[in-house]
């Protein structure tokens, strides 16, 4: 059927797991339903999307790599700029490096050549080139996973529950 979003007992997103999982830990009662999507398990056990855990559960925090890939992942292989979603795309530091502009999440974008190129060593404002989206760093290790069952028209139910997910 569908996977469904575990959130912990503070609504933070813990974990992707599958419909009978979550059933199951209903049936026990160590966790509750959330949204649901009108589908029936049961009679009047409608099949769970999001389940919140009823005890909270610590998990230690996990930083997630400042990489290409994940830069490109963030950015849904797309430039930030002009929107071109194909191969080639560059890394573009919002801040130039060479103005002090540093290799974190907030300051870097995916872009494509010919826009890095126009850009050159000015800010998207000198430019006139307005960023799509302000870059920010992923705030769960879940992240990429979410934003992945997300896309298209699937589980946009899950979207509200994870900082950062844009449309």
């Amino acid at each position: 059927m569908s996977k469904v979003l575990v959130l912990n007992a503070s609504y933070e997103p813990l974990n992707i797991t599958s419909w009978r999982r979550a059933i199951v830990l209903i049936i026990k009662g160590k966790a509750e339903t959330v949204e649901h999507n009108g589908r029936a398990v049961y009679t009047n056990f409608p099949l769970p999307t999001v389940i919140r855990l009823r005890h909270y559960v610590r998990i230690p925090y996990k930083e997630i790599p400042l990489t290409r890939r994940n830069l490109l992942y963030r950015d849904n292989h797309t430039c930030q700029y002009c929107g071109y979603a194909g191969d080639g795309l560059t890394l573009d530091h919002v801040i130039p490096r060479s103005r002090g502009g540093k290799d974190i999440w907030e300051n870097m974008v995916s872009a494509c050549v010919r826009c890095n190129v126009k850009k050159g060593n000015r800010t998207p404002k000198e430019a006139r080139m307005p960023l799509h989206i302000t870059p920010r760093k992923p705030h769960s290790s879940l992240y990429f996973e979410i934003a992945r069952h997300t896309r298209g028209d699937a589980h946009q139910e899950w979207r509200k529950y994870v900082i950062g997910l844009t449309g």
